[in-house]
């Protein structure tokens, strides 16, 4: 299809009605940045002075559970709401839809934090809710699309909507938690491998083409195919059996494989621009991440340990820097990052090495550093990013699909 033939979305195509609902990403982002915050600081209350949360969930597992099912969410909504359309030429889903979808996922933050109050069985059902009603919407866009090749994405939705419903589950009937965290986790880091390895190469190139800069980035090929495939199979194999010996060679192998992949992309080459190198080092945790799965089997870190590198390693730090571009861009902010933004980049890679390193020194002090240290990361975005999500933006705009 040539330039002139592809569909063009308009940017913020809602023009009635407050801004914040006139794409995804808006409100998505903005809340999901302030519950990171909120949800930690409570979760370092519970650590400090003994805060009671989620009533019977227990403030260890609310929290496990409102940072892989509460925070992460609303994040990849605001992404794929906003990216989907941009693949298929749909229009974003926006106003009144989108009022109810977020109000959904808000729904559910109150009623797991107020387990105390509407019991187990009330907070667990509201808040089963909202993923599959949003892995719906996005089969929808992308089945009326024809992207086919898009539907490997909703592999990882699915992975992450099945993890929580297991999760609510397991807490109802004495069930194996830690299966469920881990097959959302592992749904996460394939949509990182998956969707990373399409944006962070293309936005590279881009960025070297206008400086006339080369060589370019390695084009997606077979390799990237392979490496994609070898990380899924990986991370099935240690969802079911996270302590099986052959998994750790595996994991070595997944780890050189994606870290070869992130060389091809030459991120060496854009560190003058933080909006983009941050890309590059948060896809760094990739394969940091496969190599602390092997270390943790060889028993030499602690599974935790390994588990933090992903949570807060892969998933947090990627999810800042694309909610940092995505805002800039879709606002018609120029694409270079601030000493602000720089500053909350610098703050959650502190915490994504600091996360694991307490569990290695079993500190509690390091736990409430890393915790510090998020909290300042997602409040710096807040700050910045948040007159920028609730704004209209400066010109409205086209993008191609």
């Amino acid at each position: 299809m040539t330039e002139s033939k592809r569909p063009r979305i308009p940017r913020g195509l809602k023009q009635d009605g407050a801004a914040i609902w006139s794409y995804g990403f808006r409100p998505f982002f903005l809340g999901g940045a302030m519950w990171a915050v909120a949800a930690m600081a409570l979760w370092i209350a519970a650590l400090a002075h003994g805060l009671p949360l989620g009533g019977g969930f227990g403030a260890p597992l609310w929290h496990a559970h409102e940072m892989v099912f509460g925070f992460a969410p609303a994040v990849l909504a605001g992404f794929l709401l906003t990216a989907i359309p941009n693949w298929t030429g749909s229009l974003p889903v926006a106003g009144t839809p989108l009022i109810a979808l977020f109000g959904l996922w808000l729904s559910g933050r109150i009623a797991m934090a107020a387990a105390g109050l509407t019991g187990l069985t009330f907070a667990s059902a509201l808040d089963a809710l909202f993923l599959p009603v949003f892995l719906w919407i996005c089969a929808r866009e992308i089945i009326r699309g024809r992207k086919w090749n898009d539907l490997k994405v909703l592999a990882g939705v699915l992975a992450i909507a099945l993890g929580n419903i297991g999760f609510h589950l397991a807490v109802a009937t004495g069930g194996d938690l830690g299966l469920w965290v881990r097959g959302a986790v592992a749904g996460y880091v394939v949509l990182v491998t998956i969707i990373g390895g399409r944006i962070i190469p293309s936005f590279t190139r881009n960025w070297l083409n206008q400086r006339g800069l080369g060589p370019m980035p390695v084009a997606y090929n077979r390799f990237d195919m392979a490496v994609i495939a070898v990380s899924a199979l990986t991370l099935a194999a240690w969802v079911f059996r996270p302590d099986a010996p052959l998994i750790a060679p595996a994991a070595l192998i997944a780890g050189g494989l994606n870290a070869v992949r992130l060389l091809r992309w030459r991120g060496a080459a854009v560190r003058a621009e933080w909006l983009l190198l941050v890309l590059h080092l948060a896809y760094a945790f990739v394969p940091l991440g496969f190599f602390a799965i092997a270390l943790a089997i060889l028993r030499l870190i602690q599974p935790v340990s390994a588990l933090h590198v992903l949570t807060v390693g892969v998933i947090a730090t990627m999810m800042l820097a694309v909610m940092t571009r995505a805002t800039r861009g879709h606002t018609g902010r120029p694409l270079t990052a601030s000493r602000l933004t720089v500053l909350s980049y610098l703050c959650l890679f502190a915490a994504a090495l600091a996360r694991p390193l307490a569990d290695i020194g079993n500190s509690p002090r390091l736990i409430e550093a890393s915790g510090a240290l998020w909290i300042l990361g997602f409040t710096l975005f807040v700050v910045e990013y948040g007159p920028m999500l609730l704004r209209t933006r400066r010109q409205p705009r086209g993008l191609a699909a």
